[in-house]
């Protein structure tokens, strides 16, 4: 009796032990679950950090990309615009060019029809070359191979080889009838005040009269101008002789006058 009474007493005495035992084990394990949970939590909350600042990244990176496509699309609207105004300058260009183009060709004709009235009312400085000259433009002209600029320039070139023969003293030979003759004969021209012609033997000389439109012997009341002369005169025009003052019958003169010329 008295053994189980002490065996009660350990009992009654060790129960608020076992009591207090157990909710320590529950609290540590509650405080285990918490600090687990807080883990956990934690996690969540810097990943959901990373991830907002991945966001706020892509989002300033797509702000900054709308800002590049805003400025894109307007250099775009600004090429647009000058890309449109720019065809209407080529519009009305080709308009101009058109109208240029109308005016021109007829311009063309009449500078080619002005040509050959030159060089045959001119004296007859290598006169079929030049004929041969203007025929070739105006053939030149029915040529759809050949553009209206190039057309022009070589007109242009055409009168300034005219204008040339007025400017320069120069020799070529020729055929020609001359005292009911065919004779080759050296022609010299000064300008356009004096055409000579020479016998190839030297020999004899005449000179063209314009008034006339004829070829007629170079003399003087009967007596032949001096021959020395004239030689001097072709062998300056051969670049024989140095430039010196020369005597040369003027074309434009009658046929008694003579005149010295440099």
């Amino acid at each position: 009796m008295k053994l189980f009474k002490r065996i009660f007493v350990i009992t009654l005495v060790s129960t608020p032990l076992l009591v207090g035992a157990t909710e320590l084990d529950r609290a540590a394990s509650i405080e285990a679950d918490t600090l687990r949970a807080a883990t956990v939590s934690q996690k969540r909350i810097d990943a959901s950090d990373e991830n907002t600042q991945q966001m706020k990244a892509e989002i300033e990176r797509l702000q900054q990309e709308i800002e590049n496509l805003k400025v894109y699309r307007h250099h775009l609207q600004n090429l647009v615009i000058d890309q449109d105004q720019e065809k209407d300058r080529l519009h009305q260009q080709l308009e101009d060019i058109k109208q240029t183009r109308q005016g021109i060709v007829p311009l063309m004709y009449l500078m080619i029809d002005a040509l050959d009235s030159w060089v045959e009312s001119d004296l007859p400085i290598k006169h079929d070359r030049r004929q041969q000259r203007v025929a070739g433009l105006l053939s030149m002209m029915s040529l759809a191979d050949v553009s209206d600029a190039e057309k022009f320039r070589r007109i242009l070139e055409a009168y300034q080889i005219e204008l040339d023969y007025g400017a320069k003293l120069g020799v070529y030979q020729e055929k020609m009838t001359l005292d009911g003759v065919i004779r080759d004969v050296d022609v010299l021209h000064l300008g356009r005040l004096s055409l000579v012609a020479k016998s190839l033997d030297g020999s004899a000389f005449w000179y063209f009269d314009r008034p006339h439109s004829a070829w007629v012997p170079v003399s003087v009341e009967g007596r032949d101008i001096d021959r020395d002369k004239l030689h001097l005169a072709y062998q300056v025009a051969n670049k024989k002789a140095a430039p010196t003052l020369l005597s040369l019958p003027l074309s434009l003169t009658e046929p008694s006058q003579p005149a010295a010329q440099k």
